[in-house]
């Protein structure tokens, strides 16, 4: 994988990334340890996220269920795309 973006001289930047995964599910994992779950909507400069269909994981366990989260980026420890299914990590 990585290998081939090497070679072909086109540097994938983190902001390339945060672009390429707008509208799509990912987990946002806070320095509390808390997961949120959910279509990141946005997000700016400062790591400020917002998200639809929000789920907040405790522990690996469903806590709540939100429509839309806003999440400020100085509590996010990181940003990853999700896989369709939500219970390899808990």
């Amino acid at each position: 994988m990585s290998g081939a973006e090497k070679g072909s001289g086109t540097t994938k930047t983190p902001a390339d990334f945060l672009k390429s995964i707008r509208g799509r599910p990912v987990v946002v994992k806070l320095n509390s340890g808390v997961d949120y779950r959910g279509i990141l909507a946005c997000l700016d400069g400062y790591m400020n996220i917002a998200m639809e269909q929000t789920e907040e994981y405790v522990n690996g366990q469903l806590k709540n269920k939100y429509g839309d989260a806003f999440i400020r980026g100085n509590n996010v420890l990181y940003i990853s795309t999700s896989k369709r299914t939500l219970a390899e990590g808990a």
